[in-house]
């Protein structure tokens, strides 16, 4: 069983940017491949990026490349999604999810465990 934490949601101004942090529970948190995913309001769930257990490969849904950065820190059981130039279009509940093997990263049903998101709000 692994428990998800997502934090560092908030308002910020288009342009800005903010750090979002997902503390994982699991003792053996670098058997996990990570992902991020979003959902607005009356949308679905989205992926925008993933990483496999090491850190040493990412990927990124094509409209994120060049704006968010995944990255994780095994030594502290945590995935972060650095976001750069927020667009009110970013605005979303943003969650991070966890399962063993890589697979299909955008299809959220193969994620085994999720956290309770973190909301981002841009303002225009």
């Amino acid at each position: 069983q692994v428990t998800l934490v997502e934090s560092g949601g908030g308002l910020v101004q288009t342009g800005g940017s903010l750090r979002l942090s997902c503390a994982a529970s699991a003792r053996t948190f670098s058997s996990y491949v990570m992902g991020w995913f979003r959902q607005a309001p009356g949308k679905e769930r989205e992926f925008r990026a993933g990483i496999t257990w090491s850190g040493s490969s990412t990927y990124y849904a094509d409209s994120m490349k060049g704006r968010f950065t995944i990255s994780r820190d095994n030594a502290k059981n945590t995935v972060y999604l650095q976001m750069n130039s927020l667009k009110p279009e970013d605005t979303a509940v943003y969650y991070c999810a966890a399962k063993r093997y890589t697979g299909t990263w955008y299809r959220h049903d193969d994620y085994d465990y999720w956290g309770q998101g973190t909301q981002v709000t841009v303002s225009s």
